[in-house]
């Protein structure tokens, strides 16, 4: 399996180079919004003073840290993966003796993620000259313990979305139903703005749902913001989150699996 995963990098590393123009699109995609969410709540904030406690730097480091967490934990399989459920030619990928979307998509994933996080590397870094954020509140232990999160909140998204690509077995519409889930992911995730700022039923909901382990929980982990219990209870539930992400996934693509056909299959 090692030699499998070996050989499917090789193939999806030299993939990834020979589309610069579209991972560039893809990182610019990635890196607007929460820029502009930078900026606006860091002007609000240094006009006002604070924003119900959150300073300007509060968001200056909160937003920096976004940016690595969301590139960490997001994916693209809708992108790279619903078309060939469409047009058929998952056909030619069913008969080999390795799982589609969890050996080549997956790897062709973490492929880009690795080119899109080199790239941000000096975006982040004028950003950081330009904000100049107090980075005083991290520490070494806070920076470890999030590394397992995101690895884990990376592959509850990604199991997430191959759900809803999934679907594609019964639904041509499976691009719309996946912007109402990121639609999801914007509002209880803490990407639009610090679940803190948000209606207390929306903190309320966010708490039971996964989209707050892809983004603030890390986030509030790197910057040493929550207690060992908030800590604790987050691993709890990044781990019930992944149980449910791949017994979902099971489910709905061995039945779509078995209603699948195409021309030639």
């Amino acid at each position: 399996m090692f030699l499998i995963f070996k050989r499917l990098w090789q193939v999806n590393w030299a993939e990834q180079w020979q589309y610069r123009a579209n991972l560039l699109m893809y990182l610019l995609y990635w890196l607007v919004s929460p820029i502009v969410y930078l900026a606006v709540w860091t002007s609000i904030a240094n006009v006002k003073g604070d924003v119900n406690g959150f300073t300007a730097n509060d968001f200056t480091t909160y937003y920096m840290v976004l940016l690595i967490c969301d590139q960490v934990t997001s994916n693209i399989i809708i992108h790279t993966f619903a078309y060939k459920i469409q047009d058929g030619s998952l056909s030619g990928e069913l008969i080999k003796p390795i799982h589609p979307m969890l050996t080549n998509a997956l790897v062709n994933n973490v492929a880009f993620k690795v080119l899109t996080i080199m790239g941000l590397i000096p975006v982040w870094i004028v950003l950081f000259m330009l904000f100049k954020p107090d980075f005083s509140g991290i520490t070494l232990t806070g920076v470890l313990l999030s590394i397992p999160v995101m690895i884990v909140a990376f592959f509850i998204g990604y199991l997430l979305s191959a759900t809803i690509v999934s679907l594609a077995f019964w639904t041509t519409r499976i691009y719309s139903i996946h912007e109402f889930y990121f639609a999801l992911i914007l509002l209880f995730s803490g990407q639009f703005v610090p679940l803190p700022l948000m209606p207390k039923l929306i903190q309320d909901i966010a708490q039971y749902l996964p989209f707050q382990l892809l983004l603030y929980f890390p986030i509030q982990l790197i910057l040493g913001k929550l207690s060992t219990e908030q800590i604790v209870l987050g691993y709890i539930m990044s781990g019930v989150w992944l149980t449910v992400a791949v017994v979902l996934f099971n489910f709905v693509w061995r039945n779509g699996v078995k209603r699948f056909s195409a021309v030639g299959a």
